[in-house]
Parts: structure tokens; C-alpha cells; sequence
């Protein structure tokens, strides 16, 4: 555990320290240069020392160093060893100077063994050092003007070597430090603080393009003027300051550029649309930005720029601006340039106001604007056409057409250009009257109007008036159904167009209607005769006529009339019709009356056949009657009357007198109880059968048939009809008897006398008798 240690070297000493040992009673230090021979230094020390110093050495050399702890007894109880270099030898200070205010150069000749050397600048409690590698050195950081103790140590890996003899070195004075200025395009103004210790100033000036001749003022005071110099021109200006001993001390060097000359042909142009300046010049020497001013009042706008144009934006309309120009570098401005006027465009026009002095001619006027020598009032219409009015007065006068929309802009001029655009105003002029206006009556109480569409309309208001009532219908169509109108009515119909813009074209022209006659009503129908009727109505219409049809299954009928009834003439039996009735006018036909039943008498027929069953019984038969339901047939002679009433088309009628002439009657009465009276021709009876016939035996094979006759002038018949034969037997005229010969015996026969009636008809109904 025992070891040494170097705490401090010099060129010629090495410290060391080492531990306390219990039991030594002494230490014993040999130090031998590991490259010099023979040179070896031996030391001891008590035991109570722990650090030694090992002095007389070489400088630069290594040693290598040995320690030793002995005991009383001169025992060595422990040992230990290093190597330690010393530090090389001391420098001397050859010269030292300075030529900066904050710093001293050292010179000295080069020490073997050294890599590298400490200066130190020393000022009462004051200490500087400085670490250099070789001759000369020197020390920053110094104050100017102060005198300095300064030494030097030389370095190497062991430590460095004792100071070197001292010298003593004054500081020079410090630069002045200039403020610099260029009041005006051909000067440079300068000034500096006092310089501690400083006797004079010398300051110089030149070009820092090399051109021209160098200017050098020497001066105690602490201000200077150069003039007469180049304008925008950049200066090198060096000043310093020197001691009582005329020794100079830091120089002070500024590049100072005098400042810009007045710029020269200014030009001023207006943007008038975008109300722009733009500003042009001849650059300036040396001007580095130029500034703008255009001034108006208490109005003042400004355009930098490191170029020979600037556009000044943002001018105001109808106003008068002063503009200059002033060239910039870092030294300062140059005078402005004199101050050139110019007017910018005319503001827009404003107060405008549009209006129809008279339909068809619009009016646009304003107010007047500072500035304004004229104005151009420009007008387009909706559908692309566009013209203008150039005026010196505050109002123009324009066509206009209806139901057009103009977009109006009005603009001021002078010299300089055309205003801004102020506000477009848009004027509507109130829409076209329809045209081609048509009426049609969809019934005696609804028209339906159409017209053509027309420009500007939005919407159309169709008013119809009679005697003080008003029918209105709104719509956007150009179509308008107007109902609950009065028949048989003159009309006042309008059409009145309307836009949002503008509202209702009242100028609009209207046309008169009538509407169609008012309805009539059926009062009663009264017949006339066979197949005639005769229809009253009410005629409620000034001037119409009137059509009445009946309609049936039959087909129609109709009849015409100007008055308040008309006769429809063969019309069919045992029909069923349905009359209605309307009225026509120019102005267009009435809806029908309501509808009254008619119904004819039913038909006569057309066949009637009359059949003898007895002698008091005869049939009728005839065809069905159109319309008839029930039918009543009479038979009537001056004997008396046979009257059936029946549902069929047949009947029988009794009690009827044999060879009696009749008249034949037919009644056809209809469902609703119409009766038709049927006439047909005359109808006689047969002639009656004979009485007392009586049968008389001629022989086995003849019988004689006897009668008594009705009538002398009436022709009789005797049949004679059996199982074996029949036999007839017609007597000579005005015989009541007649004999049936060879007939066959052993028979039963029926015999029947009869008159014989037209056509040689016998009768059946008579009575028969039976002879065997």
C-alpha cells in the first residue's frame, strides 16, 4: 500500500507526496535521469514528513524517481517507483510590444523541450494568460492604454518551467469609435468620444472604389465634415487616435455612403381603371430603395421600391394628388422631387335614378361628380341588345320596350379616363299586354280564355265585369277558365299581365263576349192531333232560338222555333220519348232544358179479323198495337151493342144478331192510360140458321130435308155426312127443302142445314140432326 506521487514540477525540481507508514522511521527519496548517466540525486526525510522536494535537477529530462520507508533499524519496509519528467528550461523575453489596444506581442527565443509556452499580461490583481506554441505570442484581452507586467513559462509534458524575468509593456490607445453620418448628398459628418490617454485624431476618407484622391484631416476635436463629396457614393473612412508620444493607436474603418441626389425626370401616368399611379424616373447614383408619395389633403399614400417605377395603388376617385419622389440609401434620403399634380378619373355617378316619364321612354339621371366632363350612360336590355347616351347634362332619355329588363350603369369621364363602375341598377318595364286573346265557351256559364304569351309576364289576372260584378282569375298560364258566369250575359273580359318587378299592366285593351243563352224551361206539352205535340216553354233569352227534340228508342225528333213553342209532327204511335229543349245564339248554345217524358197513343193495329163461332158468338182477333196494353173492341148495330175489354189480342163477342150489319171499333190504350181510337171497316153477321128442319124418308136409299127459311133471299146448304159417306145437297133458290137420293142404307147421319154466305162458305154452328 505504500506508493508516491508528484503534486508540483518545475525546470529543476519535482514535489512529491506520500502516505504515512506506521512503522517507518524515515523515507529516503533517489531520483536518477533515466538519459544522462551518472547523474543521480539521493534524499531522506523523518518520518514525520510526507511530501519532499527533489531540487537541482535537469531541466527537460526524465527521472526515474524511487522511494523508500526504512524502519529504525535501517530496514527498508516498503519501496516504490515512477517516472517524472521536468519541466523544460526558463524563456527570456526578448521583446514585447503592442499595436492593438487589447493585446501585447511577446518574441523569445525557442526553449528545448518545450511544446508550448504561457504568457501572462499582469495589471495589479489583474491576471491574463495566453497559451501559445511558439515566438512571437501574444496576450488578448488587455485594456488600452494600461501598462502590463509580462512574463513567459515554457511547457512541456512534465509541467511547466519557473516565470521568466518580467517586462513591463504599455497597451496603445483604443480606436475612436465613430457615429457617421450623411446629411446631405455631398457630405459626410462624423463624430467620437474622448479617447482615454489620446493627444490627436487622425481621420481619413476615400472612394471604396479606389477612385479619386484620398482626404486626411488631423484634429484634437472630436467632430468632422467632409464635403464637396460624390452623391450616393459609398466612402472608406479610417480614423485613430495617438498618445502624447505621437505613438498611434487602433484604427477605426467604416464604409459610410453619402446619401442619394434628388431624383430627376419624374413621370406620372394613371392606371384609370384599376385607379393606379404609375410613377417612373431616372435612377438615382447610389439610391438604393426611392419612396413614393402621393398626396391628397389629409390623404397621403405611399410606394417604395428598389426599382426606377412604382405603381401607387388605391387612389381615390375625383381627387387631385401632389406626387414626389425620394431616393433612399443606407446614409439616408434625398431631397423629394417637386411635387407634380395629377387628377385621377371621376367617381361613379351616384343619386341615379330611373323612371317612365311616358310609356315607352325611360329616364336614367344622377348628380353630377367633382371632376366630370361627361358621362356615358350605357343601357342593355335582357335579350343581349345594348346602347348609350354621351351627355355634359346629369340625365338621359332612352326607348324602352315592355316587359324588358335594362341593366343601367352610368359613367364619368375627363382626361384621365372613365370612372370606376358604380352600381348597375336594373329597371323593369311593366310586361306586355296578352295577345291574340280568345274566348271559348266550355257551357252557357264557363269561357275559357287563352292569349299568347308576351314578355316580362310572370303572371296573368284575367277580370271579367257585367252590370257591377267582377270574376277574377290569377294564374301563371296563359289560360284562364272562368266559371259561374251569367247566361245569356255581355262580358267585359281583360287580360291583365303582372311581374314581381313592375306589378299589373293596367293599359291592357278588352274585348267583349256574350255568353250563350240561359237554359229555357219546358212548361207543358200538349197533342194537337194524331201524331202532332205541341212543346211550351218559358223563353227567358233576348234573342235566341229555340231547338226542342225528342229522343227515343224510335229515333229523334225535333222542331225549331223563335218563340216560346214548336209542334213536333209524326211523331210514332206507342212511343216513349224524351223531350228537352235548348237555345241558340251567335254567342253559342245553352246547356238543355230538363227532360219531360213523352209518351204517344199506342198504336191502331194493322189486322182485325172477325170470325162467326155461333150464330150470337163472334171472335176478334187482330195484331198487337206498339205501345198498347189493353184493348177494348165494340160491335154496334141498331140491334144492340157487343163491347169486350181485354188484355190479349183476341176477344169473343156474344150476343150478336145474326144477318145484322155492325160497325167495328177498336180502342188501344197504353200503360198509362193513352188511348188510341181504331176504326175498321164495317163487319155483318151471318145469316141466320134455319128453324123446323125436319127430316122426311123418299125410299130405303132418299131422304127429304126440310126447313123453314130466316130469310127468302138467303141460299141454304145440306150436308149429310155418315160413316159410309158424306153427301151435300145445295137446293134451287127460294127452296126451303131438298132431297138427298142414293145414299147407303143401315148408316147414321148427321145433318146440318146452313146458309150458304159469300164465297160459297158454309157455317158450322148450325144445329145438327140425326137420322139413322
Amino acid at each position: 500500500g505504500f506508493s508516491v506521487s508528484v503534486y508540483d514540477v518545475t525546470s529543476q525540481s519535482i514535489h512529491l507526496r506520500w502516505p504515512k507508514l506506521s512503522e517507518a522511521s524515515s523515507y529516503r527519496l533517489t531520483a536518477t535521469a533515466v538519459n544522462a548517466v551518472g547523474h543521480s540525486l539521493l534524499a531522506y526525510f523523518s518520518d514525520v514528513t510526507l511530501k519532499g522536494t527533489l531540487t537541482s535537477l535537469i531541466p527537460n529530462t526524465v527521472y526515474a524517481i524511487q522511494a523508500e520507508a526504512i524502519d529504525k533499524n535501517g530496514i527498508i519496509l516498503a519501496e516504490t517507483q515512477i517516472i517524472q519528467s521536468t519541466a523544460p528550461g526558463i524563456p527570456v523575453i526578448d521583446q514585447a510590444y503592442s499595436k492593438l489596444s487589447n493585446s501585447i506581442t511577446v518574441e523569445w527565443r525557442a526553449v528545448p523541450g518545450a511544446t508550448s509556452y504561457l504568457l501572462t499580461a499582469q495589471e495589479g490583481d489583474s491576471l491574463i494568460e495566453a497559451v501559445v506554441t511558439d515566438s512571437p505570442g501574444t496576450v488578448t484581452g488587455l485594456k488600452p492604454a494600461t501598462l502590463y507586467r509580462i512574463t513567459i513559462r515554457s511547457i512541456n509534458s512534465g509541467g511547466k518551467s519557473q516565470p521568466s524575468p518580467f517586462r513591463k509593456t504599455k497597451t496603445v490607445l483604443a480606436a475612436p469609435i465613430l457615429s457617421v453620418s450623411s446629411l446631405t448628398c455631398d457630405s459626410i459628418a462624423m463624430s467620437w468620444k474622448a479617447v482615454y490617454m489620446a493627444a490627436g485624431f487622425s481621420v481619413s476618407l476615400m472612394r471604396s472604389d479606389g477612385l479619386g484622391r484620398m482626404l486626411k484631416e488631423n484634429t484634437t476635436s472630436t467632430s468632422l465634415i467632409f464635403t464637396n463629396l460624390d452623391p450616393g457614393t459609398l466612402y472608406t473612412i479610417k480614423a485613430y487616435a495617438w498618445n502624447a508620444n505621437g505613438i498611434p493607436g487602433d484604427d477605426f474603418t467604416y464604409n459610410q455612403r453619402t446619401s442619394p441626389n434628388t431624383p430627376v425626370d419624374v413621370q406620372v401616368a394613371l392606371n384609370s381603371g384599376a385607379l393606379r399611379a404609375i410613377v417612373s424616373w431616372m435612377p438615382t447614383e447610389g439610391a438604393l430603395t426611392y419612396s413614393v408619395t402621393a398626396s391628397s389633403g389629409l390623404s397621403k399614400l405611399t410606394c417604395n421600391t428598389s426599382s426606377a417605377s412604382c405603381t401607387v395603388p388605391s387612389l381615390q376617385c375625383g381627387s387631385e394628388y401632389y406626387v414626389s419622389v425620394t431616393a433612399y440609401n443606407d446614409a439616408g434620403s434625398s431631397k423629394p422631387t417637386d411635387a407634380i399634380s395629377l387628377k385621377t378619373v371621376p367617381c361613379a355617378p351616384v343619386n341615379i335614378s330611373i323612371e317612365e316619364d311616358e310609356p315607352g321612354h325611360l329616364l336614367v339621371s344622377w348628380s353630377s361628380v367633382n371632376f366630370g366632363h361627361y358621362y356615358v350612360v350605357f343601357v342593355k336590355s335582357d335579350d343581349g341588345l345594348e346602347v348609350h347616351c354621351n351627355t355634359s347634362h346629369p340625365q338621359c332619355h332612352f326607348q324602352s320596350g315592355c316587359g324588358f329588363t335594362y341593366f343601367i350603369s352610368v359613367f364619368a369621364y375627363n382626361k384621365a379616363g372613365q370612372s370606376p363602375l358604380g352600381d348597375v341598377f336594373n329597371y323593369s318595364t311593366a310586361p306586355c299586354c296578352p295577345r291574340d286573346l280568345q274566348a271559348a265557351f266550355v257551357s252557357s256559364d264557363t269561357v275559357q280564355v287563352t292569349w299568347a304569351p308576351v314578355r316580362g309576364a310572370e303572371a296573368y289576372e284575367t277580370r271579367v265585369v257585367s252590370w257591377g260584378s267582377t270574376v277574377l282569375c290569377n294564374d301563371t298560364t296563359t289560360a284562364c277558365t272562368l266559371s259561374s258566369l251569367q247566361c245569356d250575359t255581355r262580358y267585359k273580359i281583360t287580360v291583365y299581365s303582372f311581374s314581381e318587378a313592375r306589378g299589373s299592366n293596367r293599359s291592357c285593351a278588352s274585348k267583349y263576349v256574350a255568353t250563350a243563352p240561359c237554359s229555357p224551361e219546358i212548361k207543358n206539352i200538349s197533342k194537337e192531333a194524331h201524331s202532332v205535340i205541341k212543346v211550351h216553354w218559358q223563353s227567358n233569352n233576348e234573342a235566341a232560338t229555340y231547338i226542342v227534340t225528342a229522343r227515343g228508342e224510335a229515333g229523334l225528333w225535333h222542331c225549331t222555333s223563335s218563340g216560346n213553342s214548336c209542334t213536333l209532327i209524326n211523331l210514332p204511335c206507342g212511343s216513349a220519348f224524351s223531350v228537352s229543349a235548348i237555345a241558340r245564339s251567335p254567342a253559342g248554345q245553352s246547356l238543355p232544358s230538363y227532360s219531360v217524358p213523352l209518351e204517344t197513343a199506342p198504336c191502331c193495329p194493322d189486322d182485325l179479323i172477325l170470325t162467326q163461332v155461333t150464330q150470337s158468338v163472334t171472335n176478334i182477333s187482330w195484331t198487337v198495337g206498339m205501345g198498347a196494353q189493353t184493348y177494348v173492341t165494340v160491335l154496334e148495330s141498331p140491334k144492340g151493342q157487343a163491347k169486350c175489354h181485354t188484355l190479349q189480342n183476341h176477344c169473343l163477342l156474344g150476343c150478336i144478331t145474326c144477318s145484322t150489319n155492325y160497325t167495328v171499333s177498336l180502342k188501344a190504350i197504353s200503360e198509362t192510360g193513352l188511348t188510341s181510337s181504331c176504326t175498321y171497316q164495317g163487319y155483318s153477321s151471318s145469316a141466320c140458321c134455319p128453324s123446323g128442319v125436319k127430316l122426311y124418308r123418299l125410299s130405303n136409299n132418299g131422304i127429304r130435308v126440310y126447313w123453314q127459311a130466316s130469310d127468302v133471299a138467303t141460299n141454304y146448304n145440306t150436308d149429310l155426312r155418315g160413316s159410309k159417306g158424306n153427301f151435300t145437297c145445295t137446293p134451287s133458290s127460294g127452296l126451303s127443302h131438298c132431297d138427298i137420293t142414293e145414299i147407303p142404307c143401315g148408316d147414321i147421319y148427321t145433318v146440318v142445314v146452313s146458309p150458304v154466305i159469300d164465297k160459297g162458305t158454309k157455317l158450322t154452328f148450325c144445329p145438327k140432326k140425326i137420322y139413322s
